[in-house]
């Protein structure tokens, strides 16, 4: 097996982009000002390490389909998630529970059964799977998973200014640009190739 650094750089930047303007971050978000931010992003950093060895492996079953088929599957799934994320999809409520969590357990604990719970079939999970099947299973896992602590870290350290000069809607068209161009790209894959 080879390690194509194209297909780490790839899952990173797609699963960054899509996880900015996603629940998680804002849970992260509200989770840090009320919690030890360091506690909280092993909490979610562990959670997602979780979700992305779960999706590389269904990514990895997809892969021993016929390669046609693994190509218009993901040309379809890259064209959902560009729906979805230029339909404004990302879900930016503000989950704010009022109690405050202390002491590295409780907060880990807190912050690992949030972010593993929503992030069940979510946009990124759906895309690490896809791109598990086409790129490779360990690049895909080792940009995906660094993409979305990366993010958890941006939100817990500088959330709050992104909030105020980032529109999430262009962060959101940007992302759904991205994978239209990616499902474009798949399907003059799947019949050219």
């Amino acid at each position: 097996m080879t390690f194509d650094p194209l297909a780490l750089v790839t899952a990173f930047g797609l699963i960054f982009l899509a996880e900015l303007p996603d629940k998680t971050m804002f849970a992260s978000l509200a989770m840090g000002t009320r919690m030890r931010p360091l506690y909280v992003w092993f909490g979610t950093s562990t959670a997602f390490i979780v979700h992305v060895a779960i999706a590389v492996g269904a990514g990895s079953l997809i892969s021993l389909l016929p390669g046609m088929a693994v190509k218009l599957v993901s040309a379809a799934l890259f064209a959902f998630g560009a729906v979805v994320l230029l339909r404004g999809g990302g879900d930016d409520d503000h989950d704010e529970a009022g109690r405050t969590v202390t002491g590295f357990w409780p907060v880990y604990s807190t912050a690992f059964t949030a972010v593993f719970i929503s992030e069940w079939g979510d946009l990124t999970q759906i895309t690490t799977a896809n791109l598990a099947a086409t790129n490779g299973w360990l690049p895909t896992a080792v940009g995906s998973a660094v993409a979305l602590m990366s993010v958890s870290a941006l939100a817990l350290v500088v959330g709050r200014f992104i909030a105020k000069k980032v529109p999430l809607k262009t962060i959101q068209r940007v992302g759904g640009v991205c994978m239209a161009g990616l499902a474009a790209w798949t399907l003059v894959e799947a019949f050219t190739g």
